[in-house]
Protein backbone atom coordinates (compact mmCIF):
# COMPACT_ATOMS: atom_id res chain seq x y z
CA UNK A 1 0.00 0.00 0.00
CA UNK A 2 1.52 3.37 -0.80
CA UNK A 3 1.65 6.46 1.60
CA UNK A 4 -1.11 8.13 -0.19
CA UNK A 5 -3.63 4.31 0.31
CA UNK A 6 -1.75 4.26 3.98
CA UNK A 7 -3.17 7.89 4.67
CA UNK A 8 -6.53 6.80 3.26
CA UNK A 9 -7.04 3.82 5.21
CA UNK A 10 -5.94 5.37 8.60
CA UNK A 11 -8.52 7.99 8.03
CA UNK A 12 -11.24 5.13 6.95
CA UNK A 13 -9.91 3.57 10.49
CA UNK A 14 -9.78 6.27 12.90
CA UNK A 15 -13.47 7.53 11.88
CA UNK A 16 -14.80 4.37 12.95
CA UNK A 17 -12.80 3.25 16.31
CA UNK A 18 -14.81 3.96 19.78
CA UNK A 19 -14.27 7.49 21.64
CA UNK A 20 -11.19 7.28 23.64
CA UNK A 21 -9.34 4.34 21.19
CA UNK A 22 -7.54 6.23 18.20
CA UNK A 23 -3.82 6.39 19.55
CA UNK A 24 -4.10 2.54 20.52
CA UNK A 25 -5.81 1.95 16.45
CA UNK A 26 -3.05 4.26 15.29
CA UNK A 27 -0.62 2.42 16.90
CA UNK A 28 -1.90 -0.77 15.12
CA UNK A 29 -2.28 0.60 12.03
CA UNK A 30 1.41 2.66 12.01
CA UNK A 31 2.99 -0.81 13.42
CA UNK A 32 1.87 -2.60 9.75
CA UNK A 33 2.70 0.37 7.78
CA UNK A 34 5.95 0.43 9.14
CA UNK A 35 6.12 -3.41 8.25
CA UNK A 36 4.99 -2.71 4.57
CA UNK A 37 7.49 0.10 4.03
CA UNK A 38 10.42 -2.21 5.21
CA UNK A 39 9.07 -4.89 3.21
CA UNK A 40 8.23 -6.86 6.06
CA UNK A 41 5.08 -7.10 6.51
CA UNK A 42 3.40 -10.55 6.22
CA UNK A 43 0.44 -12.69 5.30
CA UNK A 44 0.04 -13.57 9.66
CA UNK A 45 0.33 -9.72 10.01
CA UNK A 46 -2.55 -9.29 7.46
CA UNK A 47 -4.85 -12.26 9.50
CA UNK A 48 -4.00 -10.79 12.51
CA UNK A 49 -5.11 -7.00 12.23
CA UNK A 50 -8.73 -8.25 12.29
CA UNK A 51 -8.61 -9.50 15.80
CA UNK A 52 -6.53 -7.17 16.81
CA UNK A 53 -8.22 -3.62 15.71
CA UNK A 54 -12.24 -5.52 15.72
CA UNK A 55 -12.27 -4.65 19.77
CA UNK A 56 -11.55 -0.94 19.08
CA UNK A 57 -14.32 -0.31 16.52
CA UNK A 58 -17.61 0.93 17.20
CA UNK A 59 -20.06 -1.69 16.85
CA UNK A 60 -21.94 -0.24 14.12
CA UNK A 61 -18.84 -0.29 12.21
CA UNK A 62 -17.35 -3.54 12.90
CA UNK A 63 -19.35 -5.00 9.66
CA UNK A 64 -18.06 -2.50 7.19
CA UNK A 65 -14.26 -2.10 8.38
CA UNK A 66 -14.35 -6.11 8.40
CA UNK A 67 -15.40 -6.11 4.97
CA UNK A 68 -12.50 -3.70 3.78
CA UNK A 69 -9.89 -5.44 5.60
CA UNK A 70 -11.01 -8.22 3.58
CA UNK A 71 -10.61 -6.94 0.36
CA UNK A 72 -7.49 -5.76 1.34
CA UNK A 73 -6.59 -9.45 1.78
CA UNK A 74 -7.57 -10.75 -1.29
CA UNK A 75 -4.83 -8.37 -2.96
CA UNK A 76 -2.09 -9.18 -0.35
CA UNK A 77 -2.95 -13.14 -0.53
CA UNK A 78 -2.47 -12.14 -4.93
CA UNK A 79 1.02 -11.12 -4.06
CA UNK A 80 0.31 -7.33 -3.82
CA UNK A 81 1.91 -6.49 -0.72
CA UNK A 82 3.87 -3.51 -1.95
Amino acid sequence: MDLQGQERFLSFILQRVQDGKEEEAKLILMENFNKQQEGTFSEEDALSFLPRITPLLKDEKTNEVQAVVKQFSKTFNQGDSR
